[in-house]
């Protein structure tokens, strides 16, 4: 599938097809329909780009805009979007069919302290070779820490077998923010 660029998002100028558009913006005297060779005339004259807003709209909607300018303003708002956007972190947590009560406590210790930072928690009990018998206790092990650390963290899915892991998702109660 071939790449769009960034510059075939929108038609520009002699790229619209269409006889007729509906202009908008802020450099015109009168917002309404002209015919595409009219549009065209105004940009040209105020040295700027006839750019389709809204191919879809019936007209289609073009704006007189310094296109070059405005695919710049687009990219800064995506930029800024995405470095607002929260970034969830998992981390895991492995446990094996037989985890001695002493390994239990301290892992659980660690998922309160991972749940309690606003992180996300895999936990799972890896089965080797025939340890896959001890489903059961598996899926107890993962239980009894959702039980555990239900004041902090909430069971996102339950226990549930993939493979030779049976694996768990929680997710902290409420997300504090991190400095």
């Amino acid at each position: 599938m071939p790449q769009i660029k960034e510059e075939d998002k929108h038609r520009i100028n002699r790229n619209i097809r269409v006889p007729k558009v509906r202009l908008v913006g802020d450099n015109i005297e009168q917002v309404g329909i002209y015919t595409t060779v009219e549009a065209l005339k105004m940009a040209e004259d105020l040295e700027l780009d006839l750019v389709e807003i809204s191919p879809s709209a019936d007209p289609p909607v073009a704006k007189i805009i310094d296109y070059r300018k405005f695919l710049y303003d687009q990219k800064k708002k995506q930029k800024e979007l995405a470095a607002k956007a929260v970034k969830v972190v998992v981390k895991e947590i492995r446990f094996g069919p037989n985890t001695d009560e002493h390994d239990y406590d301290f892992k659980k210790k660690h998922a309160l302290k991972f749940l309690e930072e606003g992180f996300k928690i895999k936990a799972f009990v890896f089965f080797r070779g025939r340890s896959i018998v001890f489903k059961d206790k598996g899926e107890i092990l993962l239980l009894q820490l959702a039980q555990d650390v239900e004041d902090v963290g909430k069971v996102e899915s339950l226990p549930k077998l993939e493979g030779k892991r049976m694996i768990m998702m929680l997710a902290p109660k409420a997300i504090k923010k991190k400095k």
